[in-house]
């Protein structure tokens, strides 16, 4: 299967804004009072979705609720357990708890009201207790949640004083209240539910609802996009399927995945028991807000995106197998789903150029252990990098890539000898045994360079449209390598192959 990588548009972000709205609004007003509206996926800076989706805004859902903040307001879920493993988020490489932070901090720069934080299944886990008091002395509201006493099989105990009952409750201010959190299995379900049953002792006439964006409900079962979302799930063991429930009560195929489907039986339940009256939904497609399959402009577009997707994912989860991060099972499901579309690491353009150039390398010097990385710019040429004494390959990619944007000889030095010979300098004093520099170092010794050099200034005013590239790395980025190419916005995958004999990288 051949693929380009031509950088298309296949969503329109801009009608699924406003179709999203309208049907947020619409649950809004068939609420008696007050809506518990559940956040799947993240809220912020939603790189699958703009990946899969090509035009799809990453902060579309935080740029609706801009749109709708005069009435709604945000419950922030984290689970204790991930702070006090330090869970990571992938795309930005910090643990969910500094994620939920820096969510904060997206909330209150757009005027988005946040109620309050819950830490949820809290077992006065040490690291918890510690995130609780830096949000309470930051005057962030903190609630706990507890593991709910009998579930999921006695709903009779779940809603009950001993069960839900015993959970703090965060009293809302406004008829909207979205409840998300950093991660999956963060709580947010609970959270709506123990909610809902705090409100209905009150008196308080609530209801719920799901704010989801894969898989797709309306795209088919085997659609790429779709296909995307278990392999960006592959370590939940995620499986998209037919819902059901939806087809015998609807006579219409829907797509949902099994935990969802799985959980409705039970969720129902416990909805009817904690209002008194029959469930409003009859399947859990129904409960769920999804309007992104309706904002698809062009559907070959997305299909080879979402494909290029589930070849990454498995790159990713290659390197956190042989990091210990992940399990041979999560890397063998992806590789599954590759097969469903006739896909191999090859059909990664940007793969090919990255392997040749440390061929290249590796028969020019008589070495075995080239490092090399590739980039596709979005006039669809290709440019590489090698490693060398004085820098990684990712920082040789960077400055040839600016080069060529900016026009600018090969033969130019964009970097000062004496800021380079200073930064070297300085690894010494600090000790630190790698004298090259990693993209990070460069990216500064650039920046240092622009204010003496024009060449260096117009390169690093083109740092800007390697944002969305796609590029491929030999081997594994150093933490300095892989923080410059995020930072950049770039798309990058590695061969599951270490950088270095060395165990410990600072």
């Amino acid at each position: 299967m051949g693929f380009h990588l031509v950088y298309k548009i296949g969503f329109n972000n801009e009608k699924y804004l406003e179709e999203q709205s309208r049907e947020i609004l619409s649950r809004v007003q068939s609420s008696d009072s007050r809506l518990y509206l559940e956040f799947g996926g993240k809220l912020m800076y939603d790189h699958h979705a703009s990946r899969v989706l090509p035009g799809y805004d990453p902060n579309v859902k935080i740029r609706l609720l801009e749109k709708l903040r005069d009435r709604a307001e945000i419950i922030l879920c984290i689970y204790a357990g991930d702070i006090e493993k330090r869970k990571i988020r992938g795309d930005f490489g910090i643990t969910y708890d500094a994620d939920a932070l820096m969510l904060i901090d997206g909330f209150r720069s757009r005027g988005i009201n946040l109620r309050g934080v819950v830490i949820t299944r809290f077992e006065n886990q040490p690291s918890a207790v510690s995130f609780e008091n830096r949000l309470k002395r930051r005057d962030i509201d903190v609630f706990r949640h507890y593991y709910t006493k009998g579930y999921p099989t006695d709903v009779d105990l779940i809603v009950s004083p001993e069960g839900y009952g015993k959970n703090d409750y965060i009293e809302p201010h406004k008829p909207l209240v979205v409840v998300t959190g950093p991660g999956p299995g963060s709580g947010k379900l609970a959270t709506c539910l123990s909610q809902l049953y705090h409100d209905h002792g009150n008196g308080i006439r609530s209801n719920y609802a799901k704010f989801e964006t894969f898989p797709i409900w309306n795209l088919p079962l085997k659609h790429p996009v779709n296909a995307a979302y278990e392999a960006a799930t592959a370590d939940l063991r995620d499986v998209n399927l037919v819902d059901p429930f939806h087809l015998d009560a609807c006579g219409e195929i829907a797509i949902n995945y099994n935990r969802d489907v799985e959980a409705f039986p039970l969720l129902k339940r416990i909805l009817e028991k904690i209002t008194g009256d029959r469930s409003p939904y009859d399947s859990p497609t129904d409960m769920g807000v999804n309007r992104a399959g309706f904002g698809i402009t062009d559907d070959e577009v997305v299909r080879e995106a979402a494909m290029q997707e589930i070849i990454r994912r498995y790159f990713r989860y290659s390197c956190e197998y042989v990091m210990g991060l992940a399990d041979k099972g999560t890397v063998q499901r992806v590789e599954l789903l590759m097969r469903d579309f006739d896909l191999s690491p090859s059909c990664r353009p940007v793969v090919e150029p990255a392997l040749g150039r440390m061929r290249s390398k590796e028969s020019e010097e008589g070495i075995d252990n080239g490092k090399a990385a590739a980039i596709l710019l979005k006039d669809g040429s290709f440019v590489t990098g090698t490693s060398s004494d004085l820098m990684h390959a990712s920082g040789a990619l960077i400055l040839n890539a600016v080069k060529k944007l900016a026009g600018i000889s090969k033969e130019v030095l964009l970097l000062s000898p004496a800021t380079i010979d200073s930064i070297r300098e300085l690894k010494k004093v600090m000790e630190i045994p790698t004298l090259n520099l990693d993209l990070e170092e460069v990216l500064i010794a650039l920046s240092v360079s622009s204010a003496t050099s024009e060449a260096a200034a117009s390169a690093m005013r083109k740092l800007i449209e390697l944002r969305g590239c796609e590029a491929h790395l030999t081997h594994m980025p150093s933490p300095g390598d892989g923080n410059g190419l995020r930072n950049l916005g770039i798309n990058v995958t590695s061969n599951p192959v270490f950088g270095s004999r060395k165990l410990y990288m600072s």
